[in-house]
């Protein structure tokens, strides 16, 4: 179903100076009455200690580290899964991924939800995606690629991509040359350095394919680290090689005059990698539910607002970045289905929040990842477009828009969900088909590490959590069955 969005229309630049705009706000807020541009970049894998800054002692990540010098640093910061293509999903939609039945890596966007793209297009943005896009096939027909759900412009890989990828533009494949992260940013900056002489204010996402495996740095980042283990140079390197393309991206907002009243949000789309990366000292790693699987490193530079640098250790999430970015602009959309973010708009501005007003849930899903071998799959649709052919979307997009049948009970819960209020953490681990259900409870404050399980120590606070998040899983489930997408009316066709 096509998205409903409005926004508020003709007010004069005296207005939106008073209005609520930035009411209240820091003195800034007279600089940045425009509508800001925005620019949103994730890695794929970087844990929440692949940073300098975040004391890694081996990696160099001058820029990176800068950007957390001067903005706003969030210390616990969650990706809303553990695995990636899950989490790209919640930051387009501020909902958690499974209501959109998007359960593990591989799995489509559908096209019923109203993405961040098209609400920002619908307020007045011009949008572009570059880079990694996992939310669907990225053939030129498919109803889940990122020209689909909202971009105007886009330069996308179905998956994580490498050196010299071949990527679609826009459902054209082309061989590209060059680092991986470059690619994508120098791919963005193209089509940015044309977009700011428009009247519209700029929404670009930049979704890097590092550091995915196979590790492949080049020379140059590679041989930094000659001191440390082989299986570890190309690893570090290719981190360094994201490190220098978004420094490159930073200095050319600048370059462009738009770098003060810029949004430039940046984050990772899961926690670390075992063996290899740095989760920071919490427990798990990629792919689990523990601290170490779902806390990134994140940076919000926005100078304009932004004046001072600060560092939070609020609890946020991948969720909070559609919400937030829609009040900040003062842009609302119509039938909105139920969010799982919220606005960080107050932190941003330099209000006090101490305190966040409503739980973070997780469910992780049992559901198997679906393979999407970008490579593969775009040197096939290479060879058939250069044969004067194209390529059909892959299966799974095709199918992007239907619904569970029969309907995901709103009963049962498999897989390693976990519920988040203050400082308390439930985990609910249902093994399905076993009858088997295990909860575990943590202090965060305490317990940072999830070391110590309290669960039996703690039986009333158990109840009440378990009782919290069971209902809030029981309202993913309903999303997932559909029921956020109501009947249309006689002017728009009835969602699949």
């Amino acid at each position: 179903m096509a998205p409903r969005i409005e926004r508020a229309l003709g007010r004069t630049i005296a207005s939106i100076l008073l209005t609520a705009f930035f009411a209240g706000s820091c003195p800034s807020s007279a600089a940045a009455a425009e509508r800001p541009h925005i620019v949103l970049v994730m890695a794929d894998d970087q844990g929440w200690g692949d940073m300098a800054y975040a004391g890694d002692p081996v990696l160099q990540t001058p820029n990176f580290d800068a950007a957390a010098a001067s903005g706003l640093r969030f210390d616990r910061f969650y990706a809303a899964a553990p695995v990636c293509s899950p989490t790209r999903a919640s930051v387009m939609t501020g909902r958690t991924p499974n209501r959109m039945g998007v359960f593990q890596w591989g799995y489509p966007m559908r096209p019923q939800e109203t993405t961040l793209a098209e609400a920002l297009k619908a307020a007045g943005y011009t949008t572009g995606h570059f880079g990694k896009w996992h939310l669907g096939s990225v053939r030129r027909t498919s109803p889940a690629n990122p020209g689909s759900n909202g971009f105007d412009r886009w330069v996308s890989a179905p998956n994580f991509y490498d050196n010299d990828a071949v990527l679609s533009d826009e459902g054209t494949a082309v061989q590209k040359q060059g680092e991986s992260s470059e690619i994508a940013v120098n791919d963005c900056l193209d089509w940015m350095r044309e977009a700011v002489h428009g009247e519209a204010p700029i929404f670009a996402v930049v979704w890097f394919g590092s550091p995915h495996s196979p590790h492949r740095a080049i020379d140059r980042d590679r041989d930094l680290y000659a001191d440390e283990p082989a299986n570890r140079r190309d690893f570090l390197g290719e981190i360094t090689g994201m490190d220098r393309a978004f420094g490159t991206l930073r200095t050319a907002l600048g370059d462009l005059g738009i770098r003060d009243n810029t949004i430039l949000w940046y984050c990772s789309d899961n926690g670390g990698l075992p063996k290899l990366g740095n989760t920071g000292g919490f427990r798990g790693h990629k792919s689990q539910v523990y601290e170490g699987g779902l806390l990134v490193p994140a940076i919000l530079e926005w100078p304009a607002v932004i004046r001072q640098p600060r560092r939070t250790e609020l609890r946020c999430t991948t969720c909070d970045i559609y919400p937030t970015l829609l009040d900040l602009v003062d842009a609302t959309v119509e039938g909105q289905p139920p969010l799982d973010g919220i606005s960080l708009r107050p932190l941003i501005e330099g209000s006090s929040m101490q305190a966040r007003p409503e739980p973070i849930g997780f469910w992780h899903h049992t559901a198997r990842g679906i393979s999407t071998p970008s490579e593969a799959w775009m040197a096939e649709l290479l060879a058939a477009q250069q044969a004067g052919g194209d390529l059909p979307p892959n299966d799974a997009s095709a199918a992007a828009a239907e619904l569970p049948s029969p309907p995901h009970p709103t009963d049962a819960f498999p897989g390693h969900a976990a519920w988040i209020d203050g400082d308390w953490k439930l985990h609910r681990i249902e093994q399905p088909g076993k009858g088997r259900l295990r909860l575990e409870l943590y202090n965060l404050a305490a317990d940072p590490q999830e070391t110590t399980d309290l669960a039996a120590a703690e039986p009333v606070r158990v109840a009440a959590l378990q009782q919290q998040l069971e209902a809030w899983l029981a309202s993913v489930a309903r999303s997932l069955n559909g029921d956020d997408y109501p009947a249309a009316d006689d002017s728009e066709p009835a969602a699949p």
